[in-house]
């Protein structure tokens, strides 16, 4: 049951190898159009998706969008969609949701900058110069991203499994070398235990998501913790009875919760 995620950078043919890999291998593709799917499916919002891509805090504040909102939505999505433990996710911080789970390769495409400058203006509707500061707006937008979400360098190549540089191989041979990879047994070995983590980290981020959206974590604090299937323990302090109440509410209203442990103390603002 292969699972791969897939990262790149604008000019160097991620999203088309993606493609390849998918449809050779008959795996579901998650690019931004399914995981949106995928999200209003799971009964998250269609606003609340509004801008979900991989940008720079800066992104979310023109779009008057809560970063923890947002980082939980998608980190949500991600793991829900990898609960199967099959399939090729693009992007969106994967490789570093993923990293632990033992039955996903990991693959990073990159490209010489002349190589990615030639991709996008070579057909004719962009001069160079241009192409280079596309390239560059999008790498910084990219890196942005995960150094915020996840305080990390996205080329740091200690979180992938694959590097492959596609002005070497192209775009069929990067692919090939990927499904070549999801052939070996030690990557289709995925265990009960692998796939009930992923299961129960889905519903610990939807969990959180439901907290965040009450706006209770201005003024509350609260940990949720998912210790089994379908079991929600929530954990902290509220202001008041009603802050409690809402949380609580949140969690159990959350698709898959099938139970709720409320260890929430009560302790208005004067006690603090």
């Amino acid at each position: 049951m292969p699972l791969v995620t897939i990262s790149g950078g604008m000019g160097t043919g991620f999203g088309r190898i993606a493609q390849v890999v998918a449809s050779k291998a008959g795996l579901e593709l998650y690019d931004d159009q399914r995981l949106h799917s995928e999200a209003i499916r799971m009964g998250i919002r269609a606003k609340d998706l509004k801008g979900i891509d991989e940008k720079a805090p800066g992104f979310f504040d023109s779009l008057r969008v809560n970063p923890e909102l947002y980082l939980d939505i998608l980190e949500s999505v991600v793991y829900s969609v990898s609960r199967s433990g099959k399939g090729v996710i693009i992007g969106h911080g994967s490789q570093i949701l993923l990293r632990e789970f033992g039955c996903a390769l990991h693959t990073l495409i990159h490209a010489p900058e002349e190589y990615r400058i030639q991709q996008i203006s070579g057909k004719g509707q962009m001069s160079r110069e241009g192409a280079r500061k596309l390239i560059y707006k999008s790498d910084s937008e990219r890196g942005g991203f995960l150094r915020f979400a996840y305080h990390i360098d996205w080329d740091d190549l200690s979180h992938y499994d694959l590097v492959i540089n596609t002005a070497k191989l192209g775009i069929e041979g990067a692919a090939e070398v990927i499904l070549h990879s999801l052939r070996l047994q030690v990557i289709n070995e995925c265990s009960m235990q692998a796939l009930d983590a992923i299961e129960r980290l889905t519903l610990q981020k939807r969990a959180e998501a439901a907290v965040v959206k009450t706006g209770m974590q201005y003024f509350n604090f609260s940990h949720v913790e998912v210790p089994e299937k379908g079991v929600v323990v929530i954990t902290g302090m509220a202001t008041t009875e009603e802050d409690k109440a809402r949380i609580v509410n949140a969690v159990n209203s959350t698709p898959g919760v099938t139970t709720v442990r409320d260890e929430i103390n009560v302790m208005p603002v004067a006690g603090y």
